[in-house]
């Protein structure tokens, strides 16, 4: 959408407090994709005594969250395009709070699993049309700030899920003791997430539509409406360049996604790799096992919670870095900072574990400066991730594609991205009990694949316009 320096400052400033609210509401998607997938954190070990579940099996319970995000994902581009943006955002928040309350009461691991499919379905869907949204009403010059709103949502939902899972289970005791009504305390860190599920939903109903869906709906004067509050005077003209691109459009399938020398076109598989980068670098391992995995290196169950929590704040924190350079600096000088960053520390993790000696259970012992040392290469990895990898690709998703196919490509893109979660989360508690040595050195490996592709393929974004979006094609 157009820049707004050509409106009085007081009209400007209404403008962007508008947007930046509307924004807000979508991101709060994100909120419930970081809470739903990071609160098994605190209750994996207890879901694991509670149903009697063997590693691998925990493995799959954990990650059949991924799976039905990689099936929400896959569908709710063309479910958007159909039905709308602002309904998929309120289908989504129903789906969570089921979810939410089912996972709570479930009796046995496959109950407890397919409870936790249905709301990765929610994660899956919300990772799709909340930024799709974002970047369909935020005007050019912020569209990298507002589009990085996701990821703190994201990152904010982590901490929040942490925290949550922190303090109901030190008020208990323990994850496995009486929390409230006779229900031990991990129960409870899932029925929590009812209540910012109920949120989203409600908010949800006060936000506009996507001007650009509307449009493609031949209701133009909604839009204009719409935009008039966004961009001002210039709402007819943009109106004007919506429909003159949808003009040359059709509604996008599969098959539009088809060309190029390897099946797909060049740009949908710049967003494939993106999305398997992300995951590849072992991001989620840190905020889904990270309380399991401190905990196996010797440091206590409260101990372990407490670091996940600090970890989790960390990743916030970093995430506003983004945000202040992201429209300043750019995508691809972001991405290369923080893929060498995270070469480093993960490199660093790899040879502390490779190298420890290890204790009965095949655990690595991190006797004197190597425990410190860990803590603080896992927490700067954090750091290098969440002012790049974390939300720059959420930015670049939202924005890098043709306007007549970003949906659907938005959705193989994030679906690749949670089968690539799912391959990383269920592959790690088996390699934990092999060689974390060797885990961490697989993630060092993808971090310097994702500073080669950077290098290579990723093209800046920055300023430019949905409606002239050139990329890679």
């Amino acid at each position: 959408m157009s820049e707004l320096r050509t409106v009085p400052r007081h009209q400007r400033q209404q403008q962007t407090s508008r947007v930046t609210l509307i924004a807000v509401v979508a991101a709060l998607g994100g909120f419930l994709f970081g809470f739903d997938t990071a609160v098994i954190n605190g209750a994996v070990a207890s879901v694991q005594r509670a149903f009697s579940a063997g590693p691998f099996v925990l493995g799959l319970s954990v990650s059949a969250a991924l799976i039905g995000s990689a099936v929400g994902a896959w569908f709710a581009g063309s479910l958007a395009d159909r039905f709308g943006r602002v309904r998929m955002m309120i289908g989504a928040a129903v789906i969570f709070f089921v979810s939410a309350f089912g996972t709570g009461i479930a009796n046995a691991i496959w109950d407890f699993s397919i409870w936790r499919f249905i709301g990765g379905v929610a994660v899956g869907v919300a990772s799709v049309v909340s930024p799709a949204y974002i970047a369909e009403v935020a005007p050019a010059s912020m569209r990298g700030r507002l589009g990085s709103l996701q990821q703190l949502a994201i990152v904010t939902g982590i901490f929040i899920a942490l925290l949550s899972d922190y303090a109901i289970a030190t008020i208990a005791g323990s994850p496995d003791d009486i929390f409230a009504l006779n229900a031990p305390a991990w129960r409870w860190m899932f029925w929590a997430e009812m209540i910012p599920a109920a949120a989203y939903g409600l908010l949800a109903l006060l936000i506009p539509e996507s001007p650009r869906y509307l449009v493609a709906r031949g209701r133009n004067d909604e839009a204009e409406g719409i935009l008039q509050t966004i961009i001002g005077e210039e709402a007819p003209g943009k109106v004007a360049e919506i429909q003159k691109t949808l003009a040359t459009e059709r509604r996008s399938r599969l098959g539009d996604l088809v060309g190029g020398r390897f099946g797909l076109l060049p740009i949908v598989w710049t967003g494939i790799i993106l999305s398997v980068f992300q995951q590849f670098v072992g991001i989620n391992v840190i905020f889904y096992y990270s309380s399991v995995l401190w905990h196996a290196v010797g440091f206590s169950e409260s101990s372990s919670l407490a670091i996940t929590v600090i970890t989790s704040v960390i990743n916030i924190l970093t995430t506003f870095i983004a945000i202040s350079l992201i429209d300043h600096v750019g995508r691809r000088p972001l991405l290369l900072v923080g893929s060498a960053g995270m070469t480093v520390t993960l490199g660093t993790l790899a040879l502390i574990f490779g190298t420890a000696p290890l204790n009965s259970a095949g655990q690595p012992i991190l006797n004197g400066a190597t425990g410190p040392i860990a803590l603080v290469a896992a927490n700067l990895f954090v750091v290098f991730f969440g002012f790049s990898w974390g939300p720059v690709v959420w930015v670049l998703l939202g924005e890098m594609f043709p306007n007549r196919i970003r949906a659907i490509a938005l959705s193989v893109a994030a679906a690749a991205q949670w089968i690539a979660n799912f391959i990383v989360s269920t592959t790690f508690p088996p390699l934990q009990s092999a060689s974390l040595g060797l885990a961490y050195g697989l993630y060092t490996a993808s971090a310097i694949l994702s500073f080669l592709f950077v290098l290579r393929f990723i093209r800046e974004t920055k300023g430019k316009e949905l409606e002239q979006m050139e990329y890679l094609e």
